[in-house]
């Protein structure tokens, strides 16, 4: 017998089937799914593998090598098998790098091994910046491959904590390796106390199911149809902010159970997670819910894991990768804020969690639904283009009116000569809100101080080294940093161009609008929320758990406060700066900014008191800040979508983006043009339906020291189209597979980011 097996590896060229003699021994223990150990090519290590066929005999017989090791533990199901080839044709990616999406958290390395679990117990942190990390492993400074194998993984999962004895599990180390590390200086270990269980520190109480309104029930019996009867059908349930759509989820749910049937709902931010698991909780129990979120340690998301693929775990809650998490006995699929676009991976593979959700609802005739309040462009197009069953729910669920919604025009306080970042009417309503003891949201997407530091005198802007971008100020720190790729430097005073001192510091972010607020409001109480505040673990839910319990008066922050969250004694809610999002290079700015508006103008009067929300801009006229105002997405989605047809833009087309990335310009410009020629051969020999844009600069052209370069193609995707685009790129990487100047390329199908 013969084994068809794929490489662990993300090499474009080994995206390929290899064929392996299965030994005698190997036969009963063999399947599509199983995880293999096989010598491959010169290399004395065994390479992880995994089948994906089967069959009696190959063209190869004699050249053939037998497997060395099958791991019975570890498979994935032919189903999964499946997946994981589709994602790879639709993405344009290694089936591998797909099938790790489908593993326990941390299990892609070649050996398990027993787990200790103690209380007190080392944790191991990274001491040196990732991008002088990666310099050393390429410049030879560090040889071991164990050495090597440990750093990747702490790297890989930079944003947790990492127990000693997980990493040595997962990345197949011993302790003599981590000591070696940490006398070289590249981890600190230090002890602490743990705790496997992420609901431990929770306390719940038992709540009951709430009565449902009339649209509620009609939209719960609508899709319970397809539940009971196992149907595959989608729905889009669109209802305003406030309209109980969660409630419908739980109760969806519930039905699912009673089936015996599994759920996987999934919430797009992991500040909204909290809320979620702890409304699930109260009402089905700590025993039945799993949950997965990058917030998790390794461990911790490896043991919900482990939940789950145990049948254990009936009801799945997490964030975008909680998709593949392995239900035994799916019967539902709940999208909640489907408009939200961290549904998109940015990272290979860069595939779309909402169309994997109805891939595996269709495979397994099992309803999904989509929920929001102002749902994707293209979603509500194929909803009422019949493509899905919409659902509206236009009342809030306990009878509570939508908010009043006021635009300040920010051009009239300047021109009163009010210069800070709360207008004159914020500023009333505030402290109305105080006297009355009530709360406050207000909300700014930009984190930091200010948003550029700029020399009055010559014109000189302070950028980062490594990307062509401006450093943000970070006052607590002192410090001026890049969001891209992490560098830090001190603050200036002197111009390093022309040595003025006259140095201004200028745009707002949210640490500038806490000190603003502090000033002018002493007696209020703030709590800020960003990505800064929430690094550590649990951080997010203790901030919203702060503010919801202690009554703080002021919530500063971004994106975290604006999707989800219910504080029923929130009846005011200030948008800083509208415009922030109209200004960046993509077609979706307006549709973006209209759903940020609407979903954080929904954060106030959720409770018995009305809601008041004022927005703050220089550009009051703008359609989509105006539509917001009123809270009307039909309004907003006549208007974009005649735009989006005359444009040709998405939901009348696919976007596919090439990106192209180099530590050297001219070898980038030479592979973009490669890229562009072959393409525009193809659309005239094989009659492609395509629209082709020359390859031009990225926005952001330098990122961690690398040029960038894209590729635009407009078209309705389709196999062909797929096969003639990989068809391009394997060339095109077959003939830089040499490349010394660490030259990548990317395709990205319906990016988020046109950056």
């Amino acid at each position: 017998m013969i084994a068809e097996i794929i490489i662990n590896s993300n090499v474009k060229n080994l995206n390929k089937t290899f064929d392996y003699i299965i030994p005698v021994e190997f036969e009963e223990k063999i399947a599509i799914g199983s995880r293999t150990l096989v010598p491959f090519g010169n290399k004395k290590e065994l390479e992880e593998g995994f089948v994906v066929g089967i069959k009696e005999t190959s063209e190869y017989m004699s050249k053939l090598k037998p497997i060395a090791k099958v791991e019975e533990k570890l498979y994935l199901s032919q189903e999964k098998i499946e997946l994981a080839k589709w994602m790879a044709n639709k993405y344009f990616c290694n089936i591998s790098d797909c099938i790790k999406l489908m593993l326990p958290p941390g299990t892609t390395t070649k050996v398990l091994s027993n787990r200790i679990n103690d209380k007190m117990q080392n944790f191991v942190y990274l001491t040196k910046d990732l991008d002088e990390i990666e310099q050393d492993i390429e410049n030879k400074k560090i040889k071991s491959d164990k050495q090597i194998r440990a750093l990747k993984f702490l790297m890989e999962n930079s944003n947790n904590e990492i127990l000693s004895t997980d990493l040595q599990m997962f990345a197949d180390v011993t302790n003599a390796v981590l000591k070696s590390l940490e006398k070289k200086g590249y981890i600190d270990v230090l002890e602490k106390e743990v705790e496997r269980n992420p609901f431990i520190h929770k306390v719940i109480k038992q709540s009951q199911n709430l009565t449902l309104t009339d649209e509620q029930e009609n939209a719960f019996e609508k899709i319970n149809a397809s539940l009971q009867f196992n149907e595959y059908d989608e729905f889009l349930l669109f209802g305003v902010t406030g309209s109980g759509k969660t409630e419908i989820y739980i109760q969806l749910i519930e039905e699912a159970l009673k089936l015996g049937k599994d759920s996987i709902m999934l919430v797009p931010e992991i500040s909204l997670t909290p809320q979620t698991v702890d409304r699930f909780l109260s009402r089905f129990g700590e025993e039945k819910i799993a949950v997965l979120h990058s917030k998790l340690s390794v461990g911790e998301r490896y043991d919900q894991w482990k939940k789950i693929e145990r049948g254990d775990a009936k009801i799945v809650i997490g964030a975008r990768s909680a998709i593949f998490a392995p239900v035994q006995n799916i019967g539902l699929i709940i999208i909640d804020e489907e408009h939200d676009e961290s549904y998109k991976s940015e990272m290979s593979p860069r595939y779309n969690a909402k169309e994997i959700a109805s891939y595996l609802g269709e495979k397994n005739n099992v309803p999904v639904v989509f929920g929001s309040a102002t749902p994707d462009m293209s979603t509500y197009y194929k909803a009422i283009n019949g493509k899905m069953e919409l659902i509206e729910l236009t009342k809030r669920a306990n009878n509570a009116s939508l908010p009043d919604v006021e635009i300040v025009d920010l051009r009239s306080e300047l021109a009163t000569g009010n210069k800070t970042m709360i207008s004159q009417k914020l500023h009333e309503e505030i402290e109305e809100n105080l006297k009355n003891k009530k709360q406050t949201i207000l909300f700014l997407n930009r984190r930091g101080f200010s948003t550029f530091i700029m020399c009055r005198d010559c014109g000189y802007t302070a950028k980062c080294k490594n990307c062509n971008i401006t450093l943000t100020y970070h006052i607590k720190e002192n410090k001026l940093k890049c969001h891209y790729c992490g560098y830090e430097t001190n603050a200036l005073t002197i111009c390093p161009e022309c040595g003025s001192k006259n140095i201004r510091y200028f745009g707002t972010g949210t640490q500038k609008l806490e000190e603003q607020v502090k000033s002018l409001f002493p007696q209020a109480s703030t709590i800020r929320m960003d990505i800064d505040t929430v690094t550590k673990k649990n951080s997010h839910e203790d901030i919203l758990n702060r503010f919801k319990n202690d009554r703080i008066d002021i919530l500063i922050g971004t994106q975290m406060v604006v999707k989800g969250h219910d504080f029923p004694n929130v009846t005011l809610v200030g948008v800083i700066a509208a415009d922030s999002s109209l200004n960046i290079d993509d077609y979706r700015a307006h549709e973006r900014t209209f759903q940020t508006l609407t979903q954080v103008a929904g954060r106030a009067g959720r409770g018995k008191d009305k809601g008041e929300v004022i927005i703050q801009t220089y550009n009051p006229d703008t359609f989509c800040i105006q539509y917001a105002q009123k809270q009307d997405y039909k309004l907003f989605y006549d208007t974009e979508i005649h735009l989006r047809k005359q444009l040709r833009y998405p939901p009348f087309c696919d976007i596919i983006l090439i990106g192209i990335s180099s530590k050297s310009q001219k070898e980038l410009e030479t592979i973009a043009n490669k890229i562009y020629e072959d393409l525009k051969e193809k659309i005239k020999t094989e009659k492609l339906q395509i629209l082709l844009y020359k390859p031009v600069p990225a926005p952001i052209d330098r990122i961690k020291n690398k040029f960038r370069w894209r590729i635009i193609v407009k078209c309705k995707i389709d196999e062909k189209i797929i096969n003639s685009i990989s068809d391009t790129m394997d060339k095109i990487n077959s003939q830089n597979k040499n490349n010394k100047n660490d030259t990548r390329i990317i395709v990205d199908v319906n990016p988020t980011n046109m950056l």
